[in-house]
């Protein structure tokens, strides 16, 4: 028998889904970039109509060319939310204009405030809380603001391997989403398996941290696509999932889907309804349409 034979064979044939998979893709939000997004024909024919669409803001792309996509998903039904990058971004007067431009050019009222991963800064701007602390999302009606999360930590930040600067920028936001008129949330980095991710958000909440929780989890692609972004995305111990995948014979040719790990992630939300786990947000690795066609094949 041919290897593709014998992949062939030990493809599981694909499970019925669960009513809670079905109702944790809810409401699911999903990331673009400029660049990405030009290669859709239509948003709105493959997006329920208000899906939040987060825009990544990829060093070097320009403002305008961030405004236009805003304006064309908001167009086409959808419910932008730009990122904005602290450490890209140089001054107060600066963020003013991005919010500006956003607000009256595309009409966004949603914002997911960043450090970024941008290696010299701009100007006075550092992190998020720098952002928040202008008070100009407020003053020009932005009506949520999402801020990161990050489960396995972040060396970036703690460059000791440890959490305390991240669990402290935490409760920072917390107490400033108690301040502001907008609703807040935490979005995370895209993960691999669901029980880290549900421990850390009862460390957190037990912690004082009482924010909505927004999983990230990486759209279907291939193994090898995938463990080359999650290297460079700094993944924490969740990779371990895609490296043990890799050295199955059975799977290495197939591509990853985020089945198991959403899969657990809905089972602790409908067992567990207050928790601060509330919706899924999708990295599309491996193409808009493909992590689209995978939500539908698995809800109602």
């Amino acid at each position: 028998m041919s290897l593709l034979g014998f992949l062939d064979r030990s493809r599981p044939a694909e499970e019925a889904t669960s009513a809670t998979l079905s109702d944790a893709l809810e409401g699911f939000s999903i990331e673009v970039m400029p660049r990405t997004a030009a290669k859709i024909e239509s948003f709105a024919d493959l997006l329920p109509r208000g899906t939040r669409v987060y825009i990544a803001h990829i060093e070097g792309t320009s403002l305008d060319d961030m405004v236009a996509t805003a304006r064309r998903l908001t167009d086409e039904g959808m419910a932008v939310m730009p990122h904005f990058p602290a450490r890209g971004i140089k001054d107060a007067a600066e963020l003013e204009e991005w919010i500006l431009r956003y607000r009256n050019e595309a009409g966004a009222e949603q914002a997911l405030l960043l450090a970024g991963g941008i290696a010299k800064t701009a100007g006075t701007l550092t992190s998020s809380m720098d952002m928040m602390e202008t008070g100009l999302f407020d003053k020009h009606g932005f009506k949520r603001l999402h801020v990161a999360g990050h489960p396995e930590g972040n060396k970036d930040i703690d460059a000791d391997g440890s959490t305390r600067l991240v669990d402290e920028a935490l409760i920072w936001k917390q107490g400033f989403s108690e301040k502001t008129d907008a609703e807040m949330a935490i979005a995370t980095q895209f993960v691999f398996e669901a029980q880290p991710i549900i421990d850390w958000a009862n460390r957190i909440r037990a912690a004082g941290v009482e924010l909505p929780i927004h999983v990230g989890i990486a759209g279907p692609a291939k193994l090898q696509t995938m463990i080359k972004f999650a290297m460079a995305c700094g993944v924490g111990p969740s990779l371990k999932v895609l490296q043990k995948r890799a050295m199955d014979l059975t799977k290495l040719m197939l591509p990853y889907e985020p089945t198991e790990v959403a899969q657990g992630l809905a089972d602790h939300m409908a067992a567990n309804p207050d928790s601060l786990i509330q919706k899924l947000h999708i990295f599309p690795l491996g193409g808009i349409k493909a992590s689209v066609d995978w939500v539908d094949r698995h809800t109602e």
